[in-house]
């Protein structure tokens, strides 16, 4: 009777453990899931890296930055065109969108100005 008291002892701390070695598991899945998602600066670095590889211009800067319901929406700076003065070399903003786990899903080029060109202020009453 001895041998089957410890075969139910044996099964049942057998039995928790298991119970514990899945709750742990669906834990560490939940970090590791949390931990997968790129921070924000991670996202940037991304964008622009990818951005480069795909167009072979080196972004400037970020003028805009926004997370979306299917991932992250940028706008970047990029040099398309340099000239002599600098302030007459082409640049371009592209419109980068993300999906949320920092992957480059599509891009579109959506202005191309003068570096030394400021946007045209609209008035009011004019």
């Amino acid at each position: 009777m001895s041998n089957t008291k410890n075969t139910q002892d044996s099964q049942s701390s057998q039995e928790s453990q298991e119970s514990q070695d899945s709750r742990n598991s669906r834990s560490s899945n939940d970090h590791e899931t949390a931990r997968k998602r790129p921070s924000p600066m991670e996202v940037l670095r991304q964008a622009r890296g990818q951005l480069a590889e795909l167009t072979g211009m080196e972004a400037e800067s970020v003028s805009s930055f926004e997370q979306t319901e299917e991932g992250w929406a940028l706008e970047v700076e990029v040099l398309e065109l340099e000239r002599v003065p600098d302030t007459m070399s082409l640049m371009a903003s592209y419109q980068v969108e993300l999906d949320s786990d920092g992957q480059l899903t599509g891009y579109r080029r959506v202005r191309r100005y003068e570096r030394g060109r400021s946007d045209a202020r609209r008035s009011g009453g004019r």
